[in-house]
This record gives C-alpha cells, structure tokens and sequence, in this order.
C-alpha cells in the first residue's frame, strides 16, 4: 500500500545503521566451512534445473494413443477393484485376447 511503513526509521536512519555494523559481524565466506559457504548462481541454476526436471507428468512411452471408449460398468469394476494400474492390465487382457483371434 502507498506510505505504509514496515519500520519507523527513516532512509538515512537505515544507512547510518547498516555503515555501524563493525566489519568483523559482516559476513564474508572465509573458505573454512563449504556448509556456510553461499551458493553461486551456477550452482542456484543446475538446483532450480534439477528440481523441474522432476515436476510433471512422466513422459510417455510414445506407442500408445488416447482414446475415448465405452465399456460396460461391470467390466470396469473388475478392472478397477483389482487396484492401480488397472489400464495397464485391460490393455494386456486384450493383447492377450488379440493372440487367440485373427486381427484380419
């Protein structure tokens, strides 16, 4: 909001207090601790990178097609009780269906 204040202290009463900070209580990386040391921005980069590398859908396998079909409630059911990856086992159960019977 315009002219709130999140401090009573006024610009140069900002300034004047961050000049008083005595050199030995600013930090500075002496090279002793690599757990203290601040990250680069290489380093803040390949993290941010790593970490959406992971987000999202997982790619998919490329051979299969989505489409919309019917089937009956009940065979859906038996599918679904049987728990996750219930897709991927209908899918067997008509490869396996297909093996018995002439595609052409």
């Amino acid at each position: 909001m315009p002219g709130s204040k999140t401090n009573a202290m006024n610009r140069s009463e900002v300034l004047a207090a961050v000049r008083a900070i005595p050199p030995s209580a600013d930090f500075v990386w002496d090279g002793k601790d690599e757990d203290e040391r601040p990250a680069t921005v290489e380093e803040m980069r390949t993290g941010i990178e790593a970490a959406r590398k992971g987000r999202g859908r997982p790619a998919g396998s490329g051979t299969k097609e989505q489409v919309a079909i019917r089937f009956d409630n009940d065979v859906l059911a038996a599918f679904r009780a049987a728990g996750p990856g219930w897709q991927t086992r209908m899918n067997a159960a008509l490869r396996d269906w297909l093996k018995s019977h002439s595609a052409a």
